[in-house]
């Protein structure tokens, strides 16, 4: 039976299943721009090489005696934060509320993204174990969410809806992974004066939440000065996106009256589709122009390209489908909705497609290296394409298979 908007409101746990399916619509949506932002990348960056430098490389300055910065580092240290902002706030939501608010149902998913941060990583390592290349290891290590989304979204009723809740709580784990591994490894030398000062925000972040603070214009101010005194750190500054979106209060205040929306289900709607429909598919612009000359001049011994490659499409499908068979094998939780072990099988594959974290990472993995950035792209796109065009299939042969059984 089909329900309307408003019976799903009235059933038990609407107000759950809402946010999520309206996630899901925006994610989908947004990686189909995603998609054509790469492309019209990919041509730009062929057809006419020299505008497309011009046009992410040049230098801007706002006045004399500020720093300079281009377009690419604007889009990579600016907006990017706001992606991860977002990001921040759906972890705490999945967490507080969501498919990651209990120990039995966030078991599996967790279990499955270790396998698929581990293996691709140690691949990655071993075609890169010397040289600078080697600090790209953690570029295959997360799953682009709104890619595997919108590949799913194409499968529609071929696939499990609890597969694509295990899917989406996979990634958000790899999210997890991929900021530690950003706030851990791929910051530069710390300045404790303005780390300090960071932290002293983020305490700031902290009461703001317990006094229940509602207000946008607190949040983004707080921000502001939370984001430049990571920056000055030398922690990326990514990370204060990620930590002012875990301070957003998830539940209504204590005594308030039925109805009453809290912070985080106001500003998740609205700057979802702002991440969705400009920041990511802007990001996608000014990191997926590539040569092809150079792809085609690279070959298949390229150990960085390769590393990427392998590790995206093997690692993680290997790493994924591996770990998640062993802890249904020893009981710690069943396939999710019943789904078959080629169903599974496909998702593990699909979340190879590793696009916009992978690159995200390789900037910061090799920000004075060009040619290896250029290489580790290169990689990137290979790994995520062949997993996005595999996973597919294997679900369409899969979900025929299921209808003849």
């Amino acid at each position: 039976m089909r329900y309307g908007l408003a019976s799903m409101q009235r059933r038990p746990f609407g107000a759950l299943v809402l946010p999520l399916q309206t996630f899901l619509r925006t994610e989908a949506a947004g990686g189909i721009l995603l998609l054509v932002a790469a492309f019209f990348a990919l041509v730009w960056a062929n057809v006419a090489p020299s505008t497309y430098a011009l046009a992410f490389d040049s230098a801007l300055s706002l006045g004399s005696g500020l720093p300079s910065f281009t377009l690419r580092q604007l889009v990579n240290l600016g907006l990017m934060s706001v992606f991860f902002f977002v990001v921040g706030m759906e972890i705490k939501r999945e967490l507080v509320l969501g498919e990651l608010s209990s120990f039995g149902r966030a078991t599996l998913p967790a279990i499955a993204a270790l396998g698929g941060m581990m293996l691709p990583a140690a691949l990655f390592f071993a075609f890169n174990r010397e040289g600078p290349a080697r600090n790209g290891w953690g570029i295959p290590m997360a799953t682009d969410i709104a890619f595997c989304v919108g590949v799913l979204a194409l499968l529609k009723g071929r696939v499990p809806n609890a597969l694509v809740v295990f899917v989406t709580a996979l990634a958000i784990f790899d999210d997890i992974g991929g900021i530690l591994v950003i706030a851990l490894f791929y910051g530069q030398a710390l300045r404790f004066e303005w780390l300090l000062a960071a932290v002293s925000l983020g305490l700031v972040a902290l009461a703001m939440n317990r006094a229940y603070v509602t207000s946008g214009l607190a949040y983004a101010l707080l921000g502001i000065g939370f984001w430049y005194m990571l920056h000055q750190s030398g922690i990326h500054a990514a990370i204060a996106g990620v930590a002012l979106g875990l301070s957003i209060p998830a539940r209504p205040a204590e005594g308030t009256r039925e109805g009453v929306t809290p912070p985080i289900e106001r500003f998740l709607p609205f700057l979802h589709p702002f991440v969705s429909f400009l920041v990511m598919p802007f990001f996608a612009l000014a990191n997926s122009g590539v040569s092809l000359r150079a792809m085609g001049e690279l070959g298949h011994a390229d150990p960085v390209a390769l590393g990427a490659a392998t590790g995206l499409f093997v690692g993680k499908q290997l790493g994924i489908f591996g770990l998640t068979l062993l802890a249904v094998r020893i009981g710690v939780a069943p396939l999710p909705g019943g789904a078959t072990r080629a169903q599974l099988y496909g998702a593990s594959v699909l979340s190879g497609i590793g696009f916009t974290v992978a690159l995200f990472i390789a900037a910061l993995a090799y920000p004075n290296d060009p040619d290896l950035l250029e290489r580790a792209k290169i990689g990137i796109l290979a790994g995520s394409a062949a997993s996005g065009v595999a996973g597919y299939a294997v679900l369409r042969f899969a979900h025929a298979r299921a209808g003849q059984v």
